[in-house]
């Protein structure tokens, strides 16, 4: 009779996976990952079948926990720019203060071991803010873009701001609002 999996487990799993990649790249040994997790290699194959069933995991992990981040508290009757303010803010938060996990997400974004189901779980996730983007594409000089596009360029953005609050945390909120303050002028025309 098998052993019920553990949840303790599970998540140390995903956490060394967290560290290792972030230090050795998506290509790292699962020994090496099981390791650093303090379980045998045999275990994370018990609780993922393959490396890349461990990879698309982690990677809706890390967007469930972006997406609660991001969405917590959503204030939904505020003005366009001021939601878009609270999302933006939100992601910044979030990779200023988890770098090892911006980097491994990152990493699974550009990676062709996430399958297609998994991209299209995790941008599920994130359908609020979708819906949020393309309301304020409607009245957009860029509006002739996809949401897909735009919203690599303001993922691009965003990873410009989380590096200089990393590098110049006491300058903080001033790159938050200055990167978005130039994000919200190239969408909204202002």
């Amino acid at each position: 009779m098998a052993r019920p999996k553990s949840e303790d487990k599970y998540n140390a799993l995903l956490t060394a996976t967290i560290a290792v990649c972030s230090v050795l790249g998506l290509e790292a040994p699962t020994s090496k990952i099981a390791r650093t997790a303090g379980v045998a290699e045999g275990t994370l194959f018990t609780y993922f079948k393959t490396k890349d069933e461990l990879l698309n995991q982690l990677y809706l992990e890390l967007k469930k926990e972006m997406g609660r981040e991001m969405l917590a508290n959503y204030p939904r009757t505020l003005t366009l720019r001021e939601r878009m303010h609270f999302v933006w803010s939100k992601y910044i938060n979030w990779g200023a203060h988890n770098p090892e996990k911006r980097k491994v997400m990152g990493q699974l974004s550009v990676s062709d071991r996430i399958t297609t189901e998994s991209r299209a779980a995790g941008m599920a996730i994130f359908s609020e803010a979708a819906v949020l983007l393309e309301e304020c594409l409607k009245n957009s000089k860029i509006q002739n873009n996809s949401c897909a596009f735009v919203t690599a360029m303001m993922v691009a953005m965003a990873d410009t701001t989380i590096d200089f609050i990393i590098r110049e945390p006491e300058d903080a909120e001033h790159y938050c609002n200055a990167g978005f303050d130039a994000f919200w002028r190239v969408l909204a025309n202002e």
